[in-house]
């Protein structure tokens, strides 16, 4: 176990001595391209699982054989994979666990992600040894609870968004033995820890199924409305979806109603404070967002949080403007951590952004000046007469960029690398990948992909960004 000391505060009035465990940034994996660029990025561990058990049904690209392969990748890094099983269960999905529960034991997962105590029970009776961690949609928010879980065989919980800071500190506190996880940057539910019934009203679709169809995030007319309640005259709201029929009454009480669009949550500059009170695991939300968000959220986290452990200073105020100005959100809040109420984006759905996502490297560079025959530059570019095409003798290097959107020459472009290690560029040369033909612009789709030329070493897995 490593530690770190707190420097002395201006008042001089103590010296604290505070104790960490490793610090693991846990960061969502939608697809395995994904998974191997959050890992690249510096996550320490991944969470996947498939659509049946799994509270990701859209946008998950998962089944037992590519949890099999993302499981070995991660164990080859000597990182860890957590496979989420936390959907509430029918007893039509207790029929299948079983059977997936014996097949995770044959490639030895890191742990299991659960919620619900029948899925757990039936995790004990298949894999006695298997770590289980209890997923925030149980909704753990106090300490009794969390002795309750850990007693019962419970190796971790992942706390509710909605626990403070100094509920974590006394939840640590009364159970030391503990691991605690919270979630650090993502999306907020506007549900208490995401038990919504929104989806399945308006569309059938259960979001406690791993199917949201995010109804907190649609568009809605609102009129105000007066009844009598209990002999007083009191003020109700009415708001309808545009384009469904439901009008939902909304009442609100002293804590107010959080029944729109919540911001997002983002807690790069609280870190070290959730690491003082005992939390372990900072998880980052996204299984459906883009390779770019995986890049620039993980890298930008697993960059504070070395500072932590290594007890250097890091620009955290330069990290939160990069994830304010380049990154698409919904606005930002600290939800619930600091006893505030979470704030909604009432106005929009989300911020406009400046700046776009236009690749992510596919290949290691190669330095041109070396470029042989069976280069993906010159392949099926052999000229007259044989020997190999040379453009030009710069030492210049060239990466191999699947496409996003689109990329055209002139654009201003930073190539983000592990670590958010920023190169700063413009594009000059572009060529196609079969002929070494130089082109002026391309556009993503069906796997589009084209060579670049970088002024420096391009790990694969980097992500490109164009100012737009």
């Amino acid at each position: 176990m490593g530690f770190a000391t707190e420097p002395q505060n201006d008042k001089n009035q103590h010296i604290s001595t505070i104790y960490f465990m490793k610090l693991e940034l846990l960061s969502p994996a939608g697809n395995i391209e994904k998974m191997k660029t959050a890992l690249s990025f510096g996550a320490t561990a991944v969470y996947a699982g498939i659509p049946d058990f799994s509270l990701r049904v859209r946008i998950n690209d998962f089944d037992f054989e590519k949890i099999k392969e993302a499981s070995e990748y991660c164990h080859s890094l000597g990182k860890k994979i957590y496979i989420t099983t936390n959907i509430f269960a029918h007893n039509k999905h207790l029929e299948k666990i079983e059977d997936y529960i014996l097949k995770l034991k044959e490639i030895n997962i890191d742990a299991f992600i659960v919620s619900d105590p029948g899925i757990m029970a039936t995790i004990k009776k298949v894999w006695p040894e298997a770590e289980i961690h209890l997923s925030t949609q149980a909704n753990c928010t106090n300490w009794q609870s969390a002795k309750f879980w850990y007693e019962s065989g419970v190796n971790r919980v992942v706390l509710g968004r909605e626990v403070t800071l100094d509920e974590i500190k006394e939840i640590k506190e009364k159970v030391p033995e503990l691991e605690l996880e919270y979630f650090a940057h993502g999306a907020m539910c506007m549900a208490y820890s995401g038990r919504c019934f929104l989806s399945k009203m308006y569309l059938d679709r259960s979001g406690n199924l791993g199917d949201c169809v995010q109804p907190c995030r649609w568009e809605y007319t609102a009129h105000n409305t007066q009844h009598i309640t209990h002999n007083k005259d009191q003020a109700s709201l009415d708001i309808q979806a545009l384009r469904h029929d439901e009008v939902l009454e909304l009442h609100e009480e002293e804590h107010g109603s959080y029944i729109l669009n919540s911001k997002d949550l983002c807690l790069v500059e609280h870190l070290q404070e959730l690491a003082e009170v005992g939390v372990t695991s900072f998880k980052i939300e996204g299984r459906a967002k883009s390779a770019y968000y995986q890049a620039m959220v993980t890298g930008i986290y697993a960059q504070a949080l070395q500072g932590i452990e290594k007890e250097e200073k890091v620009d955290i105020e330069h990290l939160r403007d990069e994830l304010e100005t380049k990154l698409v959100h919904r606005g930002y809040t600290r939800g619930f951590l600091l006893g505030e109420k979470a704030d909604q984006n009432l106005e929009v759905s989300h911020t406009s952004c400046q700046w776009e996502y236009c690749g992510q490297i596919l290949k290691k560079t190669e330095n041109r000046k070396q470029t042989t025959e069976n280069s993906p530059l010159f392949k099926g570019s052999t000229p007259k007469g044989g020997g190999v095409q040379e453009r030009d003798k710069s030492a210049h290097n060239t990466v191999i960029v699947k496409v996003h959107n689109s990329i055209k020459l002139g654009d201003e472009v930073e190539i983000v690398r592990p670590m958010y290690d920023i190169i700063k560029m413009k594009v000059e040369k572009m060529y196609e990948p079969d002929t070494g033909e130089e082109i002026t612009e391309a556009h993503g789709g069906q796997e589009r992909a084209v060579l670049l030329e970088v002024p420096e070493e391009v790990p694969e897995w980097s992500v490109l960004r164009r100012k737009i």
